[in-house]
């Protein structure tokens, strides 16, 4: 019943309630008359509020399905927007940002502090004791160019001098990788494997021994299933051009996988032909990086070249790892009768003590490991336990550098993918050793310790 006919329903009730006696007739049909007139004049009022109501509503029903049209009109500009932009945000470490066409950029950094001691017999060294550094302080940023081209450039600011770790230009077609600029040459496994994926503070002692480094070049690598095969023309490291070094660098692996397990064998050679009335020198710190002393060392000797052969071998399975290598340096030098060759090498082993864990590995090289259960997800991370030999030597015709060996234990815990803290203690037994003791003795022990915080990003 509508709001009209409620009134005049009303209305009509109280007219037919109305006692006839208490007026004649006369007086009554012009009070009905009158009454009439009132209720015809409230049901047109009525009449114009219910036809304003009802334009109001309706505007508001029209409102409310434009609003609709408009908010379906703007998502699909956006979803319209988005797959014609194409571009996506994933994190790793650190922000990843991918657009269409192959383009990507990432920035990236790692910071490694480093603490501990080393304690020698007395005379040997004036510094032994407590030390401390900033190992490694990188930034940089790396991506994609569409068509097949990539890019990273890292600066290191640990230290007094800024100092460019990679500046590299890539190019990939398949299994063919190209790089031209400043990176890491071709010699081994413990040199290629990044430092924020070994299980010790330092490498094994021939690769800074024998001098390993980054340089200027063109290199290329091809991976075709379980063979690695690169190789590449160098200059010298960014910071000591402009000379008359060259050299040329190759490695070749076999990787296959035998179930679960991991299986690698390779090999490398190293040439590198030194500008006239250059000079060679050979030594190494006792493991950790934060002492200066070198209890074996060469000293500086004239030289032509190197040469420079190495042999390779790694195991992964679930949680057990082992790996080795040799390398034989061979200096060509005017002032010998004979060429001298060093010769150095380690052994190592290492176990993940929490399960599901294990060493990541990925194209020749060992690679990031990701906790199973890592911390602030519930879990504790991962802990490996490390064990290696190291043996160095520098004795060979004329030149008596002192020989090396190291015996070494490390711990490494990752509470997540981006984060280790590691410690290992070193004994290292030296013969022929440049700095002799108080009482003149060359061969004697030295104990080692550091820790290091590590966040990659």
């Amino acid at each position: 019943m509508t709001r009209k006919t409620s009134l005049i329903a009303l209305a009509g009730a109280m007219v037919v309630s109305t006692p006839a006696s208490a007026q004649d007739g006369g007086d009554l049909r012009e009070e009905m008359a009158q009454m009439r007139a009132q209720m015809a004049a409230m049901a047109a009022r009525i009449d114009q509020l219910e036809g304003e109501l009802e334009e109001v509503e309706a505007e508001a029903v029209a409102a409310k399905a434009e609003a609709k049209s408009a908010g379906t009109a703007i998502a699909a500009v956006q979803e319209t927007q988005q797959e014609d932009d194409g571009t996506t945000i994933a994190f790793k470490g650190a922000p990843e940002i991918k657009g269409k066409g192959g383009w990507s950029f990432k920035p990236r950094g790692r910071l490694q502090y480093d603490a501990g001691f080393v304690n020698a017999p007395d005379g040997a060294t004036g510094n032994e004791g407590f030390g401390s550094e900033a190992r490694r302080a990188r930034l940089g940023v790396s991506g994609s160019i569409p068509g097949g081209f990539g890019y990273k450039v890292e600066v290191d600011f640990a230290g007094s001098d800024l100092t460019v770790t990679d500046a590299i230009i890539t190019y990939k077609d398949d299994g063919l990788k190209i790089s031209a600029g400043h990176f890491n040459t071709f010699q081994g496994l413990e040199e290629l494997t990044s430092s924020v994926h070994t299980t010790f503070l330092e490498r094994a002692a021939f690769t800074d021994a024998f001098g390993f480094e980054r340089r200027v070049g063109i290199g290329a690598e091809y991976n075709a299933g379980d063979v690695l095969l690169q190789g590449g023309v160098f200059t010298d490291n960014m910071d000591d051009l402009s000379n008359q070094n060259w050299s040329v660098d190759g490695r070749a692996v076999f990787m296959p996988k035998v179930g679960d397990t991991q299986l690698h064998f390779g090999g490398s050679l190293h040439y590198n032909s030194l500008e006239d009335g250059s000079t060679v020198r050979y030594r190494q710190r006792p493991l950790v990086h934060f002492t200066s002393d070198r209890f074996i060392s060469t000293g500086n000797f004239a030289a032509e070249s190197e040469l420079g052969v190495g042999l390779e071998a790694a195991v992964l399975a679930g949680r057990f790892h082992a790996q080795a290598e040799t390398f034989w340096q061979t200096v060509d030098t005017p002032l010998a009768a004979s060429d001298p060759t060093f010769f150095g090498g380690y052994t190592s082993v290492g176990y993940y003590l929490t399960k599901g864990d294990t060493r990541g590995y990925k194209s020749g090289v060992f690679g990031r490991s990701k906790p199973a259960n890592p911390v602030g997800e519930g879990g504790f991370g991962s802990l490996q336990l490390n064990l290696r030999y190291d043996y160095l030597d520098l004795n060979d015709g004329p030149i008596l550098g002192g020989q090396q060996n190291g015996y070494f234990v490390s711990l490494a815990w990752k509470p997540t993918d981006y984060t280790m803290l590691l410690a290992n203690y070193g004994r290292l037994q030296y013969n022929d050793a440049v700095l002799p003791t108080a009482t003149g003795d060359t061969s004697y022990g030295v104990d080692s310790f550091g820790i290091r915080a590590q966040i990659v990003f």
